[in-house]
């Protein structure tokens, strides 16, 4: 008898073993510190956005901005969708643009993307971390793709940051995970658990010769192929502990 009481102990403590697990990785679930900025749901929190100055945007009366919002989320659920916990998006139609500007912040999620595809993370609406098809066949080494992703794409050529450091991506069909921290102008990245840029200062796309915005969005371009994101989190850095 004793034996089967074992046996049972054993396999009820793998159970629970297992129950934990799932538990803390579970689908869209924040770490411990962090907040969903999709919570697998709807597209809750978002609206659209291009590539544009953040500072035409504020410029806008607030009456301007409340009718661009409403036109962007129109849009957007056009294009993006959520389907088994995951953020699709077919390829085209305006990015995904948090509701919520953020400053400084450490930023985590996943994506997955297809052949012919590329995408990228602008950071205070400012682009950005470059995601590529790296492949030969994606058609764009002339545009330094079999680097790998994770680089600030849009800084000047050579400049600290623009590519990365090491190609990192995964096989298409499989999940690329992102880890993001910007800290005042400086970006770090990991990618895939590979450090691909170390403290790189992000260059204002729109005003090279003018500081980042203090804040902005975050924002999830759409480019040519079906990309899929899920596990989004972020947690705020406040400035005075920087």
């Amino acid at each position: 008898m004793l034996p089967s009481w074992f046996a049972f102990a054993a396999v009820l403590m793998f159970v629970v073993s297992v129950v934990s697990r799932a538990d803390d990785t579970a689908l869209n679930e924040p770490h411990q510190g962090f907040v969903a900025v999709f919570y697998g749901q709807d597209l809750a929190g978002w609206r659209g956005g291009t590539t544009e100055d953040p500072a035409k945007r504020l410029a806008l009366s607030p009456e301007d901005r409340e009718k661009l919002d409403k036109a962007s989320i129109e849009d957007i659920h056009k294009h993006w969708r959520v389907q088994n916990g995951e953020l699709v998006n077919d390829g085209t139609g305006q990015y995904l643009t948090t509701m919520k500007d953020y400053g400084d912040f450490e930023l985590r999620l996943e994506y997955k993307t297809v052949a012919k595809a590329d995408s990228g993370i602008y950071l205070r609406g400012i682009p950005q971390v470059q995601i590529w098809d790296t492949t030969k066949e994606g058609g764009k080494w002339d545009r330094n793709a079999d680097k790998g992703s994770g680089g600030l794409f849009n800084n000047p050529k050579g400049s600290p940051g623009q590519l990365p450091l090491v190609h990192a991506d995964k096989p298409f069909g499989e999940w690329n995970s992102f880890v993001i921290t910007m800290i005042g102008d400086k970006v770090t990245v990991v990618y895939n658990d590979k450090l691909v840029v170390d403290q790189a200062p992000l260059v204002n796309y729109f005003a090279k010769d003018q500081p980042l915005p203090a804040t902005g969005p975050i924002q999830l371009q759409t480019h040519g192929g079906e990309i899929r994101w899920r596990n989004a989190f972020l947690r705020e850095i406040p400035r005075e502990s920087n």
